[in-house]
């Protein structure tokens, strides 16, 4: 099996590569790419070539229908590469008419909570995918204790007592109970399920030798630890070695499609199938997907909310989907990313800029409705024009998307004080700067009017704190340099500003960070605008709604605002030339 199998995975899966994309460019779903010669997994009913040395004794009622599952383990928040095993497994049923299942594997009770549970089937659908039907593994716990009695009675399985530390690793050795009586184990494993034995005492092995030298696997194991869906009834939990392909097998699951990790286990999952005659699926593994500058795992995000470094599983600065959500990237843009990057069997490692980079629209500035937006300081500067604008231009029409004018607009107060970023101002004009300074007028974004220095006022420690300005309609005014973004009756909020939570490209490399990742953490990874002046038309938006604020970035209502307090993320900066409007 192991020499046929390794062969056709190197020559279809080894086909799905893709090519990246130039980024700005509309992006088509993971499945458009993988069309035609690019993907030649087997059809449904026609596998039996990819399953050497299996008698087929029960085949699939589903002969012509795709069906695949998406299994996480509800112990933690899924992350950017589970949205590629969500756009590959679900995107490749609906593809090819099929159907896909949401299948909680939830063998390991204390591990568990009901807040996962939740947060994945919500962060499934805000991909875009609905499941065909929600299973747990749990759902099978009696069927699976039946085949475990079954296993037993057909000498490929085993109750041993060796301790856990003992079988750790890739050369245990033997296990002096291998080759104990069947009707012994079968007594044994009944002793088990009352819980006669305590953790660790005992567990239920399957006789194989698995590809990476492994032997003997764990099938059953003692855990008193009540399930959240099946309370007290069991105290003993299947492994996943034994749960998942028997899983797909109850499903009619024909492609099991998973990460290169799991290679290892695909000789179990086949002679599990094999050994209790039951529908065998066929495992198919691709590359997994990783970011630099980020950690994915559970354990270490765990670590990270305990220590004080983030908030918690969603804080914007990590890459979980809620943290990508909260910080305002769409699901097109995950989706996107993983369609640039494709399915191969090598590990694809990534910079986040690329992810950044498939926001929908945001090539041509429009990938959100745009808003004179944010002065986000440190000092906005107040300007004080001169003669005031007319009462008619106490309301100016902003478009929401300026390449487009017929998707709407919306109205900014425009009154005798205005606020402009700091820098937007010089006292001096350098060679290339285009702004407000003495002498060099500016236009006002959409106001229609040109403003040009009078008086410059500064506190005592001289800092500019107000600029005296005057003010000319621009159709009588000289065209001005440069257009910069104001507000006028501002609403104050908080603006979240993120950079990267780790200095090295790979934290948690020994040879990069040997202080380990929680010693690589970026100071500067947030900074809050406490004081940031926004456009007041912006005063209805609702958690996770997005703007872009002209010439600062794509920014998204964070759910921590509440009436009188608005709290911006900001999702991707945008990119200009110093000192250039």
């Amino acid at each position: 099996i192991k020499n046929e199998v390794d062969l056709q995975v190197g020559v279809r899966a080894g086909a799905l590569s893709l090519p990246a994309g130039e980024v700005g460019t509309e992006t088509r779903s993971l499945m458009e790419q993988l069309r035609g010669e690019a993907l030649k997994f087997h059809k449904p009913g026609e596998y039996k070539e990819s399953l050497p040395d299996h008698s087929l004794t029960e085949v699939s009622p589903f002969p012509s229908q795709v069906r695949t599952r998406f299994p996480p383990e509800p112990n933690g928040i899924l992350h950017i590469g589970h949205a590629k095993a969500i756009n590959f497994n679900f995107g490749y049923a609906k593809a090819n008419g099929g159907v896909c299942f949401l299948r909680y594997d939830d063998t390991n009770p204390e591990k568990e909570e009901e807040k996962y549970f939740t947060a994945i089937r919500e962060m499934v659908e805000w991909l875009g995918y609905q499941p065909y039907a929600v299973t747990h593994a749990s759902d099978y716990f009696d069927q699976l204790y039946t085949w475990a009695l079954e296993l037993i009675r057909r000498g490929q399985a085993y109750v041993c007592h060796q301790k856990v530390e003992e079988i750790k690793g890739h050369n245990p050795p033997p296990s002096p109970w291998r080759d104990r009586p069947v009707e012994e184990s079968l007594l044994l494993f009944e002793d088990m399920r009352k819980g006669k034995f305590g953790e660790g005492e005992a567990t239920l092995r399957m006789k194989l030798v698995m590809e990476d030298g492994k032997m003997d696997p764990v099938a059953y194991r003692v855990k008193f630890t009540p399930h959240h869906r099946t309370g007290d009834k069991w105290c003993i939990y299947p492994t996943y070695d034994y749960t998942h392909c028997l899983c797909d097998s109850i499903e009619h699951i024909t492609h099991s499609l998973c990460t290169k990790e799991f290679q290892a286990r695909r000789s179990s999952y086949f002679w599990l199938c094999n050994a209790l005659d039951v529908y065998c699926p066929v495992q198919w593994e691709y590359g997994r997907l990783n970011l630099l500058y980020t950690v994915v795992s559970k354990r270490k995000i765990i670590q990270l909310v305990e220590t004080g470094a983030v908030r918690d599983w969603d804080d914007p600065r990590l890459f979980t989907l809620t943290a990508l959500r909260r910080r305002g990237f769409p699901p097109e843009a995950i989706n996107n990313f993983c369609a640039r990057v494709g399915v191969t069997v090598a590990q694809a490692t990534m910079e986040p800029h690329l992810l950044e980079a498939c926001v929908p629209g945001l090539g041509t500035g429009e990938a959100a409705p745009r808003f004179l937006g944010s002065v986000l300081g440190p000092s906005p500067q107040k300007g004080q024009h001169s003669p005031p604008p007319s009462p008619q231009a106490l309301e100016v029409l902003v478009p929401n998307f300026p390449a487009d004018e017929s998707r709407g607009f919306h109205k900014v107060p425009f009154q005798s004080t205005v606020y402009i970023e700091e820098t937007d101002f010089r006292e001096e004009v350098d060679k290339g700067y285009k702004r407000l300074a003495p002498g060099q007028p500016v236009g006002l974004r959409h106001a229609g009017y040109v403003i040009a220095i009078q008086n410059v006022i500064k506190d005592a420690s001289g800092h500019v704190i107000e600029l005296e300005v005057t003010c000319t309609k621009s159709d009588v005014a000289e065209k001005p340099k440069a257009f910069i973004h104001w507000v006028s009756e501002p609403l104050v909020c908080e603006v979240r500003l993120y950079e990267r939570l780790f200095l090295h490209k790979n934290p948690e490399d020994p040879s990069e960070v040997p202080g380990g990742f929680l010693s690589d953490l970026n100071p500067d990874s947030l900074r809050v605008v406490r004081s940031a002046l926004v456009d007041s038309s912006v005063l209805s938006a609702r958690p996770f709604d997005k703007f872009q604020f002209e010439r600062l970035g794509y920014f998204s209502v964070d759910p921590d605002s509440e009436e009188g307090k608005m709290v911006f993320n900001r999702t991707v900066t945008l990119k200009e030339d110093p000192g250039k409007a």
